[in-house]
């Protein structure tokens, strides 16, 4: 395991917090470590945020799960927001899969 595999579980290890990450028929939750920076200034208005729920997370629990790749219109339980995704980014360490930047929409209060 290379230094930006390490770095980035560190990162999300100290920064992130439990999310649930769920297909879009929700099934096969899957409980993982992800970090989203807040929103900048720049991207709030009227008090609320404008832009992407963008989150960062290891491909971890997502290996040991069975869970495969994260796809558009899976689900994203942060707290009691949910947010639907519309993009999954893989992030990898050479030729390794050490990750996932998720894109989402919605933010709803469930």
């Amino acid at each position: 395991m290379s230094y930006r595999t390490e770095r980035r579980r560190r990162q999300i290890g100290a920064k992130g917090r439990q999310m649930v990450l769920m297909t879009a028929d929700r099934a096969k939750p899957v409980t993982v470590q992800g970090y989203a920076p807040p929103a900048q200034v720049a991207d709030i208005a009227d008090a609320t945020a404008k832009t992407a729920f963008i989150c960062q997370i290891t491909n971890d629990e997502l290996a040991s799960s069975g869970y495969g790749s994260p796809a558009a219109m899976d689900r994203l339980k942060d707290g009691p927001k949910l947010y639907t995704l519309t993009d999954a980014t893989p992030v990898y360490d050479g030729p390794t899969l050490c990750g996932w930047t998720l894109i989402a929409a919605g933010g709803e209060t469930s």
